[in-house]
C-alpha cells in the first residue's frame, strides 16, 4: 500500500510539473500574441540586441537598472520588443552627443505608453539642442580666438628669430670685413 501511495504522489508531482510547464509556455505564447496585436511582431533576445548595437550585456542590464529599458520575461529570459529596440537606439545616440542618462530617461518618459507625449518630446529636444548649439558656438568662438592669438605669437616669434639670425650674420660679416674676426675661409 505504501508503494502505491508514493507512486500516486510521484504521478501527481509529475502532473503538476507538466501543468506548470504547459502554463508557462501558454503564458509565453500569450505574451508574444499580445505584442503581435500591438503591431509589434518582432521580439529580440538580450544577446541579439547586444550584437546589433555593439554593446555588452552589462551595459544593457545597466540601462534596465536605470529604468531606461523594461524587457519582458518569458520563462526567465529577457525579451525585448521593437519599442525596446528603438529606445536602445535613442539611448545610444543621445549618449554619443553627450546627454546624461537622467536627461535621456526624462526624454524617454515623456513619450508615454502610446506616444501621447510626442509633442513634449519634440519641445524637449528643441530646448536641449538649442542650449547645446549655443554652448558649442561659444566654445568655437573661444577656440577661434585662442587659435588666432597663438598664430600671432608664433608669427611674432618666427619674425624675431629670423631678425636675430640676420643681425648675427650682419655682425659676423661686419667683423670679418673690418678684420676683427678671421674669415672662416682663411686657411
Amino acid at each position: 500500500m505504501a508503494s502505491s501511495t508514493s507512486t500516486a504522489n510521484a504521478a501527481r508531482t509529475r502532473d503538476k510539473r507538466v501543468d506548470a510547464v504547459t502554463a508557462a509556455a501558454s503564458d509565453a505564447q500569450a505574451f508574444v500574441d499580445a505584442h503581435r496585436d500591438e503591431g509589434t511582431t518582432e521580439l529580440f533576445g538580450i544577446t541579439e540586441l547586444c550584437q546589433q548595437f555593439g554593446i555588452t550585456l552589462r551595459a544593457l542590464r545597466f540601462y534596465e537598472d536605470k529604468g531606461l529599458l523594461s524587457p519582458r520575461r518569458i520563462n526567465g529570459a529577457r525579451v525585448y520588443t521593437r519599442r525596446d529596440r528603438a529606445r536602445l537606439a535613442l539611448i545610444l545616440r543621445a549618449k554619443d552627443i553627450g546627454s546624461p542618462l537622467s536627461e535621456i530617461k526624462r526624454y524617454l518618459d515623456l513619450y508615454g505608453d502610446h506616444g501621447e507625449g510626442r509633442e513634449q518630446q519634440l519641445g524637449f529636444v528643441i530646448e536641449r539642442t538649442d542650449t547645446a548649439i549655443a554652448q558649442l558656438e561659444q566654445k568655437r568662438a573661444q577656440i577661434d580666438e585662442t587659435l588666432a592669438e597663438l598664430q600671432l605669437i608664433n608669427a611674432t616669434c618666427r619674425r624675431h628669430l629670423e631678425e636675430r639670425g640676420q643681425a648675427e650674420e650682419n655682425s659676423v660679416s661686419t667683423e670679418v670685413s673690418a678684420g676683427l674676426r678671421p674669415s672662416a675661409k682663411t686657411p
